[in-house]
């Protein structure tokens, strides 16, 4: 019984490693649709092309995210922005956008 639970745990984390892999290939996607949209001006459609895709749903299943158009008009949102993700996922940008709608609310 030792062993099956140990081999679970383990299968577990190989699990949640490869879903971080993959989580990072759609944060790597989103950093090039950002800089095409700002070198070419078609981020949103280049993201939403490739998460349409083939190879770009099975990318966001196996990040655990499900790949369904509200999802493909989030990613492209994000794209317009033009935030970068290493920037959009740090604390200072956290504050400075809950600092901006705690304005915005008042």
């Amino acid at each position: 019984m030792r062993d099956f639970v140990d081999g679970t745990a383990f299968n577990n984390e190989q699990g949640n490693r490869a879903r971080k892999l993959f989580a990072a290939v759609v944060l790597a996607a989103l950093d090039d649709a950002i800089a095409d949209d700002k070198k070419y001006g078609n981020g949103p459609e280049q993201i939403a092309r490739w998460a349409r895709s083939r190879d770009g749903r099975e990318v966001l299943s196996c990040a655990g995210i499900d790949p369904n158009e509200r999802v493909v008009s989030g990613l492209m949102e994000f794209v317009g922005r033009g935030v970068r993700t290493s920037v959009a996922l740090s604390r200072e940008e956290s504050e400075r956008r809950n600092a901006a709608q705690q304005a915005e609310a008042a």
